[in-house]
């Protein structure tokens, strides 16, 4: 089974809205790693309700990111892979289909337990395993752990799930360490990095288990910082994408510049991609967009990109070892 035939894109519920709606113009939105996906489900769904489906071809990345113009031309659009953020909802036209993973996780949990080294252990994923923890507590409990699970702030959808941009699950002070279920390295690290505590990713796709090292992303971030010390002349990035704009944050961000004798600009934009950027010449940009563009992006900017974190170290306002992740949470980090 390939990882997306793992993800259930519940075809029957949403044919069984279109046609509680009636909708005749139906909006699909997928995240990457489920785009190939689109055009197979718009053939079923199209075959079984008359509707016509579009499906939104501009990079996804998270439910702060809702495909606004495609939401303008259709009667409802059902946006995949990630739950809802109830503060950033634009229209009860909009359907989260969180593709919940049918993929067995306790295999490789039972793989991880010997491998944990305190007695309370912390659980965080992705919505797309989230409904697995009980029974993940169930195989820790009985080989002798204690389960915690941390409810995060408002942002956060379920317990126990960590965002690309929110480790507020994860922040449990009664826990030794975490185990994080699922794919991939930036969950786990942001975890890592603002809980400063060990952290244990277990993959169920590929069942290999592994501890986090933070110490290569550090030394990018160390890296970019460094190059940042002599900046004079700073762009502050803004996003216009609704769950991601914090045009208060990046206002703050320039009075402090200010207060330092530093010259800074405000730029708004929607997709922030290292082309984009390159006709503003500034020493530094600080991102206060998607956190991840940072961190995914390093090196590739014409300018080193700060997170907000950052930019106060550049400023001397924050201690280097107080470094973490640039999140968007209910309060600031």
């Amino acid at each position: 089974m390939g990882i997306s035939e793992a993800f259930d894109l519940r075809p029957d519920y949403i044919i069984s809205v279109i046609k509680d709606t009636r909708a005749k113009l139906v909006g699909f939105q997928f995240p990457e790693g489920l785009k190939r996906k689109g055009p197979e489900l718009a053939k079923k769904v199209e075959e079984a309700t008359g509707a016509e489906i579009i499906i939104s071809g501009d990079p996804c990345f998270g439910a702060c990111d809702l495909d606004r113009t495609l939401l303008d031309h259709v009667d409802i659009l059902f946006h995949f892979g990630h739950a809802e953020l109830e503060d950033i909802r634009l229209s009860n036209k909009v359907y989260f289909i969180e593709t919940r993973s049918s993929v067995d996780v306790l295999h490789v949990i039972e793989k991880a337990v010997p491998e944990l080294k305190g007695q309370k252990i912390g659980l965080i994923t992705t919505v797309q395993h989230v409904h697995k923890l009980p029974d993940v507590c169930g195989v820790l409990e009985r080989m002798g752990k204690t389960c915690v699970i941390g409810r995060g702030d408002s942002r956060i959808a379920y317990a126990g799930q960590v965002l690309g941009c929110n480790f507020s699950a994860a922040r449990d002070e009664d826990c030794d360490e975490y185990l994080y279920i699922g794919s991939g390295d930036f969950h786990p690290l942001g975890v890592s990095l603002s809980s400063k505590k060990r952290v244990l990713a277990a993959d169920p796709f590929s069942g290999e288990v592994r501890e986090v090292d933070p110490s290569r992303i550090l030394r990018q971030r160390s890296a970019v910082i460094a190059k940042s010390l002599d900046a004079q002349v700073f762009g502050i990035i803004v996003s216009s994408k609704n769950g991601q704009k914090r045009m208060e944050l990046a206002s703050s961000l320039k009075e402090l510049a200010k207060k330092h004798g530093k010259e800074s600009h405000l730029i708004l934009i929607d997709l922030v991609t290292p082309d984009q950027l390159l006709q503003f010449k500034v020493d530094a940009f600080v991102n206060t967009a998607c956190p991840r563009l940072a961190i995914d992006e390093v090196g590739r900017f014409p300018a080193p990109m700060l997170t907000p974190q950052e930019f106060e170290i550049v400023l001397g306002e924050r201690e280097w070892e107080k470094l973490v992740l640039d999140e968007i949470t209910e309060e600031p980090v």
